[in-house]
This record gives structure tokens, sequence and C-alpha cells, in this order.
């Protein structure tokens, strides 16, 4: 596995922006032992010191490994068992946005802020890093640098990279904020520490604004690889997860195609719902320079082989490699991978094949995938029969789900299991939730297979050590910017023939590229005519391309559908298994009865557009106000 040799040089305790000003030791955070401590001026004076305090900000929170039992899906995309309904998708179903903060969510499982301290023993380096504090910190962290860089001694090249991987990093932190709280004040130095905070809230598009600037300055000073650099060729072959161009690029045009989405552009008033076609320009022209250079050759990305394509979430057998390839373009190192095997390898199983913590994808998340012609359920010609649900599907979504009658257990069980071999996800099957029994159970008829091996049950146990499971999502990859790019290309234009000013392919090119590679046939002509028909089709593309990756609540969010009733229930399927069910073929097997249920209403307001702050920040300053509703 390819990581970084991460060299950690530490200024002594020093205070951080967390909202509001608040002194943190970073000798605590690492409970470093005193003969390493050096001054600033050492820790500043050259290339090798400077990169070690940046390395620190790599050390990202990882969402889907942050708990042995964390989720990071908040949309209409899954629901948790019955015995499991105390995480933050349960809080925010019941319209609890709160939940998202330590002060309300009674525990520790939020990727996004918790208690824990670092280094915890029970769950090593995940114990202490959330996005909301370590997001801070890196902020403050990277202005500190900005402001000693003149310090440096070194060459060009030197300062260009110490300077944009900082600039890269507040950028970053900013960007994650603002997609949840709307706009904030934009720090571009640090604060001291006994400064009266008195600034204001930016519109959305002022502050993403400020954070284009820093990612186009990031853009303009790193490389596209660091090994061909002086200093990277230092480190040759394991700069693979350092900040480069194509990061910077990625990130530029998500925070503008952001900006451009009719929350940002309109705020909560969902009677307008329109794109900023300047924005979405500004993100397009980002993403065609990006894939620019990914398609002459210039950038060492490409998009995995559709037999490949676990690889973004997942590697096994393979000596603990970190999973995403080539298709991964940002993504944080992770240093105890077998701690996936523990969290979210048991996630998605019900209890008859691993007792653990359960989470299952929505059967109307499920109606996104479409036919192997690429058409969507609901085309009157698409081929789709609900006697016949699982037949000549969207590829993906035999990738993506377990359904009824799929051999789930592929090794030697005991007798008086081997019931349970196949999923039985027909109404009241072994792996179903039904009537108080089985509370570990699937309620929806689905399971999630996307991000785990089949054999990583309890039988099988391809989660044991011996098999090097290696869970860990990326936080961009190559077939979203893509998506991205159509989307932008396509608002931008008002066209799905529209494209960038610097790059040939158009929206309707780039969303069959990621089609393509699935096997699946480019858009019908007949949602080529009018945009917003396309762009139903995009965002179709983001719901089963980028599934359950962390993307759903957001774009619901910024699309303006997050309170509309088709996104706001969640559904279950019944139905019935005739007799002559062929476990040999379950792709093909008739099912009687098919209906669907309403499991979950979410009953959402436009207060729910933002989360909540954290009321100890807001009371902070009269000038630092909290979101609409809260």
């Amino acid at each position: 596995m390819n990581t970084m040799d991460t060299k950690k040089y530490i200024l002594g305790g020093f205070s951080i922006l967390l909202g509001v000003v608040v002194l943190v030791s970073c000798e605590d955070f690492l409970m470093k032992s005193p003969e390493s401590n050096i001054s600033e001026e050492e820790a500043f004076e050259n290339f090798s010191n400077f990169q070690g305090y940046v390395e620190e900000m790599y050390e990202i929170v990882d969402f889907t490994n942050q708990y042995w039992t964390n989720n990071w899906n908040w949309g209409d995309d899954v629901v948790t068992s019955h015995d499991m309904n105390f995480h933050i998708v349960d809080m925010f179903d019941n319209g609890n946005f709160w939940g998202w903060q330590t002060e309300h969510n009674g525990w520790d499982a939020s990727w996004m802020n918790h208690s824990r301290p670092l280094p915890d023993p029970g769950l090593g380096r995940r114990g202490g890093i959330d996005l909301w504090d370590k997001g801070w910190q890196t902020i403050r962290k990277a202005n500190v640098g900005l402001q000693n860089l003149d310090q440096m001694q070194g060459t060009q090249v030197e300062k260009d990279l110490i300077e944009g991987q900082l600039l890269f990093f507040r950028g970053w932190y900013y960007f994650q904020f603002m997609q949840y709280f709307g706009g904030l004040p934009y720090l571009s130095e640090p604060l001291p520490a006994d400064a009266q905070f008195n600034q204001e809230r930016l519109s959305y598009q002022a502050l993403a604004d400020s954070v284009a600037q820093d990612f186009r300055r990031a853009a303009d000073l790193l490389p596209v690889d660091w090994d061909n650099t002086a200093p990277g060729a230092r480190t040759s072959g394991n700069n693979e997860l350092r900040i480069n161009k194509i990061m910077a690029l990625g990130y530029l045009g998500k925070n503008l195609l952001w900006a451009s989405s009719p929350l940002m552009n309109n705020g909560t008033d969902e009677s307008v719902g329109s794109y900023s076609q300047e924005y979405a320009q500004r993100a397009a022209d980002a993403f065609g320079e990006l894939l620019s250079l990914v398609e002459s050759g210039q950038a060492d990305y490409e998009l995995l082989p559709f037999e490949d394509w676990h690889m973004n979430f997942y590697t096994q057998g393979q000596n603990w490699q970190i999973p995403g390839a080539s298709e991964a373009i940002f993504r944080g190192p992770y240093y105890d991978a077998n701690g996936s095997n523990w969290g979210t390898s048991k996630q998605y199983f019900p209890t008859v094949l691993e007792d653990a913590s359960n989470i299952f994808p929505t059967a109307n998340y499920a109606e996104n995938f479409g036919m192997a012609n690429g058409l969507p359920l609901d085309e009157s010609d698409s081929g789709y029969s609900d006697s016949y649900p699982w037949q000549d599907r969207d590829p993906r979504f035999y990738k993506t789900f377990i359904f009824d009658g799929v051999q789930v257990v592929q090794g030697t069980m005991p007798s008086n299991e081997e019931q349970h071999r196949h999923a039985n996800l027909y109404t009241g099957g072994s792996y179903r939730y039904a009537n108080g029994n089985d509370p570990g159970g699937s309620q929806t008829g689905y399971v999630l297979r996307k991000f785990v091996p089949l054999t990583a049950n309890s039988f099988d146990t391809g989660h044991s050590y011996g098999n090097n499971l290696h869970i860990h999502l990326p936080w961009m990859r190559l077939a979203g910017v893509y998506i991205m790019y159509a989307e932008a290309a396509a608002v931008a234009n008002q066209s799905a023939t529209g494209s960038a000013g610097n790059f040939s392919l158009t929206a309707e090119d780039a969303i069959n590229r990621v089609r393509d590679r699935a096997g699946v046939p480019p858009v019908d002509s007949r949602f080529l005519g009018d945009v917003n028909r396309f762009l139903g089709e995009v965002r179709r593309e983001w719901a089963v391309e980028l599934g359950f990756e962390k993307h759903r609540f957001t774009n619901l969010r910024r699309w303006l559908l997050l309170t509309d009733e088709e996104y706001a229930n969640k559904t279950a399927i019944h139905f019935d298994r005739p007799p002559g069910f062929d476990l040999d073929n379950p792709r093909d097997n008739e099912v009687l009865n098919l209906r669907e249920e309403v499991l979950v209403e979410r009953e959402y307001t436009q207060r729910h557009y933002w989360l909540p702050l954290k009321t100890a920040d807001v009371n902070v300053s009269s000038s630092f106000k909290q979101n609409p509703g809260w």
C-alpha cells in the first residue's frame, strides 16, 4: 500500500478556530514526547520541516470507518434495522438535524463530530478525527503556514508545493463545511487567541468565490505528478496521496457547481429552483481542464474496468492495498486497514449472516437503477415488469444489491443453517424483518453488496484478518468528475450537447463515458432535446454510479428536492415466491404480489435544507447567525 512517510514536526499549543477561538494543545493531540519539540523557526525554515508541518493535514476523517457502527448516507437511500435505530440517519429521518453534534447525539458515532480523543485504545486512529474539529484546526493551521511561508529557505518549486497544499486544505475544509451549513466567515489569517470574534457570515456564493480562489491558486502551483518534481523525487513511488493539480481542479469545479445549484443560487425558494449558468460555466471549465489532462494521458487517472469496479471501494487478498486504484482522485490515508472489518464490512448483511449493526438500502432508491437497455424503469418501453423485477437490469444493479435468491454464502455451513445460503428476501424470508421477529433483518427487501464481497459473512469469514479485506471509500473519483462535468456543461449551455470552452466532450458524451464502462447504452435520444429531461438522467446517473457514497443527501438539498414527497419517503417492497423458484438463476425468477410500502415519511420543511450550527458558536457573537428555523 502506498502511503506517505509522514514526518511530524509540531509547534507547541496554539489556538484554533472552532467557530469560536479555543485553546487546543497539539502536544495532547499527538501525545508527543518533550524531546520532539522544535521551535517555530525550525518548523518553517526548510522544505523538509515545513512539509512535516503540512502532512498533519493529510490525516482527514475517514467517513466510512470512523466508528464501529458509523453511517454516512442520510438521503432517501438507507434505513437501519430495528435493533440499531439510534444512528444519525435515524435522527435525520425524524427531522432532528441537531443530531450531527456531540452535544445532541448522545454518543460518538458521527464522523462529523464526536468527543473521543486521539489515539483511542479501543478504536485506534479512528477515534479522534472528526470533520468539525479537525476542519477548524486545519484551516487555522493552513493560515499559520501561509503567514510563515516567507520564512522558508528553498527553491521556488518547494515553496510552490507548500503553498499549494496549504491553500488546498483551507479550501477543502471550507467547502465541506459550507455544503452543510451555508455561508460562513472566511478567514485568510489566523485569529489571535485573545481576539474578539465578530466576523459575519458571508453568502454561500461569496464564500464559494473565496474558496475558488484557493483551489485555483493551488491548481496553478501544484504538479500533476509529484514524482516529476525534484522534491517529490525524494519520495518517488509514495506520492499518490499527495495533493496535486488534479485534486485541486476537481474541487474547484465541485465548489463552483455547488455554487451554481438551485439551493445556493436561490436559497430555499423552491418556486424558483434555477441554476446559475455563470457558476456552471466556471465549473465546466474547471472540470474540462482536469479531464483534458486525464484524456491526453498527462494525468495518470482512468476509469477502472467494470470487472474491477469494486476496487474503488475495497480490496481483498492484496496485502491491505488501499482501494481506489487509478480512479480515486482524492482520499485520505488509512492507518488501520483491518479496522474496516470490525465496522464497515459487518454493517450490511442481516443478522442471520452477521450479528452486527445493520444498514439496508431502500426500495425507492433501487428504482433509480434502470434497465440494461439504458432506459429508466418508468419508461413505457423500458421492458421492466413487476413480475420479473430483477430481469435485464442495469449491470450496476447486480453489483450494488443483493436481491431475492442470490447465493450469498459460498463455502460450507452447518446443515441447520443451510437454508440461509441464498438471500431469502421475499416477505417472511429469513433475511427479512417481519412481525417483530429478527430485528436485524432487512426491512426493505434488499441488502447492499456494493462495499463488501459476498464472502464477508460469518460463515465464509471473508472479513477475517488473513483475507486482507480493506474498505475505504474515496471522497472523489473520476466517474464522479465526468458526471459533474455533464451537469455543469448542460446547465451552462442549456443543452445536452453543451461543452466547456476548453474540452471537447459534450455533457451527453461525458455521461456516456461512465455508462459505457458499465456496458450501459448511451442516454436515449428522447432525453436529449430538453435540458431538464437530460438533467433528470444526470441525477439518475448520480444515484446509480455513485450510490451510497455520501452524495445523495447533499445532492437532494442542492437540487431543492429534499422536501419533495418522491424523495422524502423511504419504502420497502413485499412479494411472494412462486412454486418452482430457481435458485440457480435468480435474475430471471418470477415474483408474485409485488407491492411497495412506505416505511419512513420524512416531514421536512425549508429549515432542513441547512444543518444547525452549534449553539455555543452562534452565542459568541451577534454577527454569527444561526441558520433559519433552528
